[in-house]
């Protein structure tokens, strides 16, 4: 296992630096927090109070990918706009997801992935190892609260290490704490797949053992990191520890879990209800409570620009429509007609006038392409005003009048655990009708009497479309897959002719972006010898 690390910058705050980014204390179901994200590991975690601060500061690094305004804040819905199940309609963000950015090592997108993907939780996992290794030594500290310390920050070291695995490839894994002695030390290889893995599943082993089943809102516990365990397992091609880990959320007797009566519950409110495995926390009106964000705003058509129509939240507030979901996928959802999950629940099909002589009406100003031999004229329009669009992310009490909300975000949630375990089963052992059909019946579609790969590829795609999941699930079940999703059916092809050519994500896909660049300034901190992901040489 590789036991060096890189980040130059870190020395700077290694020995100048200790700022308290927030403080909270009011709100009893709101993360008491009191950390830094930049603490010198010998000035702090020399107390069990010291180490839960730190401990903290982790989930402020998580939230803070969310919050980065870069281009938009990309970093919230990088990932779904490079999607077989997205058409990325413009900005930078629509660069990146129609590969005309991000697919070289020294172009400006890859340098924003770099930011917010590959320093970001390189950073993370260097502030969790500091913890972790100081409350493995101090003394006079209470074991449970060592252990609950250990168990966190372990957590969210290989949930970090696992992303940067997944979106890089070429990756390096470290236990040593970065200290003015090895900070502008030089990696010279990538970490072996085994070592990738084996520091992955001790974290999660650990965290599993000693995190408890419920927690304050917000804190990471058992069921996270069971779900995590299971994803981990799944790359791994274990399917069986896949299928126990996910069932051990689903049906274990402790487990507190359970789906949501509807689909039109899993997003409403600040999202703590039994189905959230883990929600960043954004809350208004307190110090610490995060920043505001455009992630909503990127999912959500322009409508308020059609004449009769206002800005409001019951429409999904106020967007411009970078990223929306594409005739795939709203084909897979329409199969059938009962399934509510395009019925304002997670997506909304229709918009509706709130002023002028046709208040109430559907809005009918623009026309997509439905005949390619008789292309409508307005095109363009419809897709920026009028298209379909995913209102997850949406805020009940937003701003109406602004593309910024603050709210809180769901990351994991036990409808992905069940589609885990219906696929694990299939690859493994047992019946799988159970886990997906719970999943379909919830949202009132029609159970499936037999499960295939594809059969999990499609209601995946229904499920779980733009949480973030999806370029990843494409990648883990091979070439050949995510090959043929992303050059048959990312972005709209002949339907927005505007996109063709260039523009067309279809046809700008190469095999090799199955792993994203490692950005040259990133890989230029490296040893000489750091290989770089094939394909970007």
């Amino acid at each position: 296992m590789k036991t060096k690390f890189f980040y130059t910058k870190l020395k700077g705050s290694i020995l100048l630096t200790m700022a308290i980014f927030f403080v909270v204390t009011s709100c009893e179901d709101y993360l008491d927090e009191q950390p830094s994200t930049l603490i010198d590991s010998d000035y702090i975690f020399t107390t069990e109070e010291g180490l839960k601060s730190g401990v903290v500061s982790l989930y402020k690094f998580e939230r803070d990918r969310y919050d980065a305004s870069t281009e938009d804040y990309m970093g919230a819905v990088l990932m779904s706009s490079r999607s077989d199940l997205a058409f990325s309609r413009s900005g930078y963000t629509g660069l990146m997801g129609r590969y005309q950015r991000g697919i070289s090592p020294v172009d400006q997108g890859s340098n924003f992935a770099s930011s917010l993907f590959w320093k970001h939780f390189y950073n993370m996992t260097n502030k969790a190892t500091a913890i972790i290794n100081a409350a493995d030594e101090i003394d006079g500290i209470d074991e449970d609260a060592r252990k609950k310390v250990l168990a966190e920050a372990k957590y969210f070291r290989a949930h970090s290490y696992f992303y940067l695995y997944r979106m890089y490839n070429n990756i390096f894994v470290t236990t040593e704490t970065v200290t003015v002695e090895n900070a502008f030390d030089v990696v010279n290889d990538r970490s072996t797949d085994e070592e990738i893995f084996a520091l992955i599943n001790s974290d999660l082993d650990y965290a599993i053992e000693n995190l408890e089943w419920v927690d304050t809102f917000g804190r990471v516990t058992k069921g996270t990191a069971k779900h995590v365990k299971a994803k981990v397992a799944m790359w791994q091609g274990d399917w069986t520890e896949a299928k126990n880990q996910a069932l051990d959320v689903i049906e274990g007797p402790d487990s507190p879990h359970s789906l949501v009566a509807s689909t039109a519950d899993v997003f409403e409110g600040d999202r703590n209800n039994s189905e959230s495995l883990f929600v960043i926390q954004s809350q208004d009106d307190l110090l610490g409570g995060g920043g505001t964000t455009m992630m909503n705003a990127n999912y959500v058509a322009q409508f308020f620009q059609i004449s009769g129509v206002d800005y409001n939240n019951e429409q999904g507030g106020r967007g411009f429509a970078r990223i929306l979901p594409n005739l795939y996928l709203l084909n897979l959802l329409a199969e059938d007609p009962n399934d509510t999950r395009d019925d304002d629940t997670y997506f909304r099909l229709k918009f509706y006038y709130t002023s002028g002589d046709r208040i109430g009406e559907e809005v009918d100003n623009y026309a997509p392409i439905t005949d390619l031999n008789n292309p409508s004229s307005n095109y363009t329009s419809y897709y920026q005003r009028m298209h379909p669009c995913c209102i997850k992310f949406a805020q009940e009490d937003g701003n109406e009048a602004s593309y910024l909300i603050r709210g809180n975000i769901t990351v994991y949630r036990l409808a992905e655990t069940y589609l885990i375990a219906a696929e694990a089963i299939m690859r493994s052992s047992g019946d799988p009708l159970p886990y997906i059909n719970a999943v379909r019946e919830r949202a009132g579609a029609a159970p499936v009497t037999s499960v295939t790969q594809q059969t999990i590829l499609d209601e995946r795609a229904r499920e779980l479309a733009f949480e973030g999941q999806r370029w990843f699930t494409l990648k883990r079940m091979g070439q050949d897959v995510i090959d043929a999703q992303i050059t048959n059916y990312a972005g709209d092809g002949e339907y927005f002719p505007a996109n063709l050519g260039v523009k067309d994500p279809r046809t700008n896909w190469q095999p090799h972006f199955i792993n994203w660049p490692i950005a040259q300034r990133d890989l230029d901190l490296l040893g000489p010898d750091y290989p770089q992901n094939l394909g970007y040489n």
